[in-house]
């Protein structure tokens, strides 16, 4: 056997080359490819095709790749294989880095991403409704083995959809991860060349992967220096008007939330503090619609000083007395407002008002967005139907012409005016106003003409981002009503359900306060808030000077620390000329000061006074035997004082104001006092954050 094996090798190594003729060669690789390719064709005739950019590329990628390894493969050339076989996976590699890069770019194609679970139990509304059409799903072509996952995966995050303003957020490891898995899993499953479902790539709905991107640094708020100390020998009169607006405390609980600190600007300490309801006496009658209580305890951050709190609290009004009130609801669908937490929550906090109106009620309903438009005429709110529907239809989308929508909301207030009831316009906004009255002066000056018509103005801001505090602030002054913020539908129920009435119905109009400290008992003090409410000392007499309005059930307080004049340490000397303060006596030798409240009843312009002397039978000699609200009011304060920088509590600190709250809880049925011990433990964790965000 071995002999006749050698003698054939030996005939074939004696017999020539065989070489193929080249228009031969040419004719058969051309038939072979030709043949391929129709086979291929009539195989992919029975699959779906893909409509979408990044599942195009990966297939035309392939292809060419495909391609030209054939045909290096049919010309034998080894060297050229490995050059194409290279060449093939950079074109893959790049392929894939490209679809990953871009997939939140071609998902508009598809419409925005679900964001959140709506709070609470209240109705719901649809989302404002994408302006991109969803006629085919986003899908990615599985590899038939799949590649291991970038190690840096960047999620964009759309704030503002119609102003197609986008950020960059860097995710965090666990997140990250969790991301690589969401996304390589659907991708490893399908079978070699099948798109995957877009469903398959969306990450689950839980809190950790439905965090929005919220745009920092474009909030707009007055800028107001602290209260500063005064001498009561060379100063004794402090003058400002009432606040019940609580819009400061909802903002800073939706930061703090949000695991950051607040501006401080953003912090007004009479808002949180007037945030929360205190048991304060209620008046004898309604021919006074409230009257003072005054109580002094040891100040919990300064054993040399004394906290006087001054609270007065309106009369209750039940919601079947009230008069009938004619509502108009000017509401934002610009496309600023398209947010989880804007027009959503908005479309849901109106329909829990609705729902609570009685049958004689009123309401219009005003939107504006690039222009505005009445979407609702006059309708009696015993028609729940029509007016629930005209809620959910709202979409966001154009620019803030809010300057129209404000003339257009007074003519339907106007139109529909109850003349024994309560005409008011409800603004709900996120505040971004840059079309109409562009002059901010000119807006208020508007709003304060129409507030003589008996037409008031209250203003709901929701989201951040674009929130411009400042001008709701004013417009809610000038408008004679109330500012709120609402950050969840807790807070939307807080305050357009449980506190309707305080909201909605005035029991008194221009409350001022005017004190007056005894020199020969205080040394100096200062007001605790009130900045942007200050008076002046003649403005309380004037009937003419506006101040603000209190509701029905509402309550007010006001702190003030000061220094008892045989205590030492003044951070105020005395003058080196000035006349020695001539000792009290008579009836105010007790007096530690004397307070006045003046204020009109809703349909007078004529005002009235309440005076008050604060003697020593009001002070407390240990803090523990102060009331749960003194104490509770004074936790808020000193909160509110160490968020803005605690220029004057000293070394208190959270850890302080969580104990001392913690003990003055008291009567707590809707767990708001409770929740604020949890806002002073996110904001120690938030200023533990603080310096590694330097």
């Amino acid at each position: 056997m071995t002999d006749d094996l050698d003698k054939l090798r030996s005939a074939f190594r004696q017999e020539s080359t065989v070489t193929a003729r080249p228009d031969a060669r040419k004719a058969a690789i051309d038939a072979a490819l030709s043949r391929f390719e129709d086979q291929k064709a009539e195989k992919n005739s029975h699959r779906h095709q893909g409509s979408e950019p990044g599942a195009r590329l990966m297939t035309r990628a392939a292809a060419f790749a495909a391609s030209v390894l054939r045909r290096v493969f049919m010309t034998g050339s080894y060297q050229k294989l490995s050059y194409a076989m290279a060449g093939g996976v950079s074109l893959l590699a790049l392929a894939l880095v490209f679809n990953l890069n871009n997939l939140n770019e071609f998902k508009d194609l598809r419409g925005p991403m679900p964001q959140q679970a709506q709070e609470g139990a209240g109705t719901s509304s649809p989302l404002p409704k994408s302006e991109h059409p969803t006629n085919q799903p986003l899908g990615l072509i599985a590899p038939s083995e799949p590649e291991p996952m970038l190690e840096r995966v960047e999620a964009d995050a759309e704030v503002g959809a119609a102003a197609g303003t986008r950020a960059r957020e860097v995710l965090a490891p666990a997140k990250l991860k969790r991301m690589q898995k969401q996304v390589a899993a659907p991708l490893a499953a399908a079978p070699a060349g099948r798109a995957v479902p877009s469903s398959a790539l969306a990450p689950a709905d839980d809190a950790a992967s439905t965090a929005v991107y919220e745009e920092q640094g474009r909030d707009k708020f007055a800028d107001h220096d602290d209260n500063p100390v005064k001498r009561a020998a060379e100063e004794p009169v402090s003058t400002f008007s009432a606040d019940v607006d609580t819009a400061s405390y909802a903002f800073v609980r939706k930061a703090l939330n949000n695991g950051a600190l607040p501006p401080k600007d953003a912090v007004r300490i009479e808002e949180m503090v007037n945030y929360f309801n205190y048991d304060y006496p209620l008046p004898d009658s309604r021919d006074i619609p409230f009257r003072a209580d005054v109580e002094i305890l040891p100040t919990p951050w300064n054993g040399e000083t004394k906290l006087m709190r001054i609270g007065i609290k309106g009369y209750e009004l039940e919601r079947a007395s009230a008069p009938p009130a004619n509502l108009v609801f000017l509401l934002d669908t610009s496309g600023s407002m398209n947010a989880p937490d804007k027009l959503p929550l908005l479309q849901n906090a109106f329909q829990m008002l609705v729902s609570n109106l009685q049958p004689e009620d009123t309401v219009s309903i005003v939107a504006y967005a690039g222009s505005a438009g009445t979407v609702l005429e006059p309708t009696p709110a015993s028609d729940t139907a029509k007016i629930q529907t005209a809620l959910q239809n709202l979409s966001a989308g154009g620019s803030t012409a809010g300057g129209e929508g404000i003339r257009q909301a007074y003519q339907l207030a106007e139109q529909s005016f109850k003349k024994d009831g309560v005409n008011r316009v409800i603004l709900a906004t996120d505040g971004d106003f840059n079309v109409g009255i562009q002059n901010p002066e000119e807006l208020k000056d508007f709003v304060e003409r129409k507030r003589g018509t008996g037409i008031s103005l209250s203003v709901l801001g929701f989201g951040r981002g674009n929130y411009n505090d400042l001008l709701m602030q004013e417009l809610a002054q000038n408008g004679n009503g109330n500012a709120s913020y609402i950050d969840t539908l807790s807070e939307a129920r807080k305050v357009l359900v449980d506190e309707a009435s305080s909201t909605l119905f005035p029991i008194a109009k221009d409350v001022k306060f005017q004190i007056e400290f005894n020199p020969s008992a205080v040394s100096e003090y200062r007001l605790i808030g009130y900045e942007s409410r200050l008076l002046k000392r003649e403005d309380f007499n004037n009937d003419k000077v506006d101040a603000g309005d209190i509701g029905a059930g509402h309550t007010v307080t006001a702190l003030y620390e000061y220094r008892p004049a045989a205590a030492t340490g003044a951070l105020i000397e005395p003058l080196r000329y000035q006349t020695t303060a001539i000792p009290a006596t008579g009836a105010s030798a007790e007096e530690i000061a004397f307070l006045k409240i003046r204020y009109k009843l809703p349909e007078e312009d004529q005002s009235k006074l309440i005076e008050v002397p604060v003697q020593t039978d009001r002070v407390r000699s240990e803090l523990a035997s102060a009331s749960n609200d003194s104490r509770f009011a004074a936790a808020v304060a000193a909160f509110g004082q160490i968020l803005k920088g605690g220029k004057h509590t000293g070394d208190y600190s959270f850890e302080d104001v969580q104990e001392l709250a913690a003990g003055a809880r008291g009567n707590d049925p809707f767990n708001y006092r409770g929740s604020f011990l949890e806002l002073v433990r996110l904001a120690q964790s938030a200023q533990a954050m603080e310096p590694l965000k330097k």
